[in-house]
């Protein structure tokens, strides 16, 4: 047993990255790539599949792409059989990939409530379920969720994929107590994220007269990547990114009522931008928009790669230390003050 944990690991990561063909996915596979992972990268669309496959390799990774349709548990099964026979066991599972509809939910119709329930809760639900049949009997791995400051609240027009958050944030948590009861060392963990500058927005299903967008304030998919290979390579039950999500949860759960007529007065502009949307525009409900979209969207002059509330998130000892020193620092200027006085 000792040499076989040795064993592994010494041997590069395999990780499994769903919806890695553009937005956080394709950023997280990038960052895992920095490390020499070996990535097995799912998604619809083969030309960002392609795209994604050229970043890992140029970074130093190792990339077994896979065209995967995350509502459909044979396709994921099949896909996750092809990785561990190519690329060795796997190490961990994120499962990213989601759909939306940008649309009040009077216009809504039953399929789209349906297709965006498959990809972005039961996407989640087989992948963790495929990585779970193959982590079990070696007792080892990590699945990493990936959530939404929405998993927690719901906002207007996005009723559907706020719906399969909030699905995903329960079905994880009764994993992890099922895992904790068999005293598995396998870790479960999610990790909720702001709004980002992503492709989503250009391609996501939409009824709104403008332009769909993120609600600002908004984070690159840099720093959400960061984020999800955190929380992969350290055992934290939940990893919060960003203010606006921090704020989010905690606000909801003081204030539910306030924050319902705040969202009432500001979710529909907030969620849109810059004229009308474009008369026959594709979107990818049902089948992935055509191109290599990469990591980033349209929204770079306006997101920041950055997040104080990370850094201190992850720099735990360091916060405490620089928190520390303030209040010294805090309590000497009050000292020299009254000695002046």
């Amino acid at each position: 047993m000792v040499n076989q944990r040795i064993r592994t690991e010494k041997r590069p990561k395999v990780v499994v990255i769903t919806g890695a063909s553009a937005g956080i996915g394709r950023a997280t596979a990038q960052r895992f790539a920095r490390e020499g992972a070996r990535l097995g990268l799912l998604a619809r669309g083969s030309e960002g599949l392609e795209g994604a496959r050229r970043d890992v390799e140029a970074l130093g990774g190792e990339a077994l792409p896979i065209s995967t349709d995350v509502a459909d548990p044979a396709q994921i099964e099949a896909a996750a059989a092809m990785i561990e026979q190519r690329l060795g066991p796997i190490d961990i599972w994120i499962n990213n990939a989601m759909a939306s509809v940008f649309s009040p939910v009077k216009e809504m119709q039953p399929e789209e409530y349906r297709r965006v329930t498959d990809v972005t809760y039961l996407g989640c639900v087989y992948g963790t379920l495929a990585a779970l049949k193959r982590m079990v009997p070696r007792d080892h791995g990590t699945v990493v969720q990936v959530g939404s400051a929405l998993a927690f609240r719901g906002i207007p027009l996005q009723s559907a994929y706020c719906g399969a958050k909030h699905a995903v944030q329960g079905f994880t948590e009764s994993v992890r107590t099922e895992l904790l009861h068999d005293h598995s060392n396998i870790w479960v963990t999610m990790v909720h994220l702001p709004a980002s500058n992503t492709p989503q927005f250009s391609w996501v299903k939409t009824r709104l007269p403008r332009k769909p967008q993120p609600v600002p304030p908004i984070y690159q998919p840099e720093i959400a990547a960061e984020a999800i290979f955190f929380a992969a390579t350290h055992k934290r039950r939940e990893l919060w990114l960003g203010l606006p999500t921090f704020l989010t949860i905690v606000g909801n759960r003081l204030l539910p009522g306030f924050i319902d007529r705040y969202l009432a007065r500001n979710g529909y502009e907030s969620q849109q931008y810059d004229g009308p949307v474009e008369q026959n525009r594709r979107d990818n409900l049902w089948e992935p928009v055509p191109g290599d979209h990469g990591a980033h969207g349209d929204f770079d002059d306006r997101a920041t790669g950055f997040s104080s509330q990370f850094w201190m998130t992850t720099h735990a000892q360091a916060a405490s230390v620089a928190g520390l020193v303030g209040l010294a620092l805090s309590a000497l200027i009050l000292f020299r003050r009254k000695q002046a006085g």
